[in-house]
């Protein structure tokens, strides 16, 4: 599991601050609180950005200790809440005992009058990745630890075309390079791209959003239809394609809570390296499930979410309750049922910008192999 232990420690401790401010600003004086009410007290006009800055902490056998920290910005274009859509940008950095690093970087963005979406992340990290084997029955006992520096930029530019209904190109850049495959501990036959590979993909995608705030919706759709051609004619070491499609429904059901819904496909045609199979698990959908678990060319999966924003007896404290299915199979007539994994859990959330409805979660994910834990601001989805 990516983060086998996420600091519930540092979890606890920041929401503690943040009601005993909420509670007591009044009488709050001391430099500590005023820095801590800096980033966790929502005493912004409703128009202004948001800033949320927060540590992280974890633990797993392949990393040892894991420290970080993470940033968030949210704002409005124009500061314009009334007209345009909420947008985020969040940058997290870590570092372990062990001179493992990474840096990652998401943004969703929103122009003036929803005239373009601005949709992608960055990743960099000298990090280990744990390589289980291809296929929908690939052993959980004594997976390969692959060493390696990776890099991923991926891009959509979705210009609209008719409301909530946006259009445009995607690019994607994945590179594995430096690779160790496990040394003499080896236990696996070595997959395509085991040496490392640079891959490059242009394509097209199509967008219906008809969300207010992404990180926490409410009510509204989000589906998605994208295609990305990979091809040594431009650089790749690789040839393939991706089709990738997705649909999530979010419906309020009074008094704060919300039913969220998601199904998701993964296709990928032609010689792809194993790290850029269709992967099971992430902090997302299948949570519980380490990245990449399970791999194969073709993946599906579909989870519902029922969420309590905030319960009835608080006014800063959530609840939500998971529950997801998903397979990965090398075609999809070879798809069984025999096959499909489940994924289930629940969430404690935190409301740290009332004015912008947006809430800190901390996911426990269980699965038939153990738990995980997952510390994020917004949603899962």
């Amino acid at each position: 599991m990516r983060r086998l232990l996420r600091s519930v420690l540092v979890l606890a401790l920041t929401v503690l601050l943040a009601s005993s401010l909420a509670a007591f600003s009044d009488t709050t004086s001391s430099w500590l609180n005023r820095v801590i009410a800096r980033f966790t007290h929502d005493d912004r006009p409703a128009e202004k950005p948001r800033f949320l800055v927060y540590p992280t902490l974890g633990y797993s056998p392949e990393t040892s200790w894991e420290f970080g920290a993470a940033g968030s910005v949210l704002f409005h274009a124009k500061n314009n809440p009334d007209r345009n859509r909420l947008s985020e940008i969040t940058i997290f950095g870590f570092g372990t005992a062990r001179a493992q690093y990474g840096l990652w970087i998401d943004n969703a963005v929103y122009t003036d009058c929803d005239q373009w979406i601005i949709l992608g992340r960055m990743r960099f990290q000298r990090f280990p990745l744990l390589y289980y084997g291809i296929g929908p029955e690939a052993p959980a006992e004594a997976p390969t630890v692959v060493n390696g520096t990776y890099f991923l930029l991926r891009q959509r530019a979705f210009r609209r075309v008719a409301r909530n209904w946006f259009l445009g190109p995607e690019i994607d850049v994945q590179s594995l390079t430096r690779v160790d495959f496990g040394g003499e501990y080896l236990t696996r036959s070595l997959p395509e791209g085991a040496q490392g590979s640079t891959n490059f993909g242009i394509g097209l995608g199509t967008v219906y959003d008809s969300r207010p705030n992404m990180l926490n919706t409410r009510n509204g759709w989000f589906a998605e239809l994208s295609w990305l051609h990979y091809d040594r004619a431009w650089g790749s070491d690789y040839g393939f394609n991706l089709y990738f499609s997705e649909v999530r429904r979010y419906k309020s059901m009074g008094r704060g809570q919300v039913l969220a819904l998601q199904a998701l496909g993964s296709i990928v045609q032609g010689n792809a390296p194993f790290n850029q199979l269709s992967l099971m698990g992430n902090e997302s959908l299948m949570r519980g499930y380490y990245t990449g678990r399970y791999r194969d060319r073709h993946y599906y999966a579909a989870q519902a979410e029922y969420r309590f924003l905030p319960l009835p007896f608080s006014e800063y404290f959530g609840a939500a309750a998971f529950f997801g299915v998903g397979a990965v199979a090398p075609t999809f007539s070879a798809m069984s049922w025999r096959n499909v994994r489940w994924a289930g859990g629940v969430g404690l959330r935190y409301l740290i910008f009332p004015k912008k409805d947006i809430f800190v979660r901390l996911d426990v994910g269980f699965t038939r192999e153990g738990p995980a834990f997952y510390l994020f601001t917004g949603e899962a989805f």
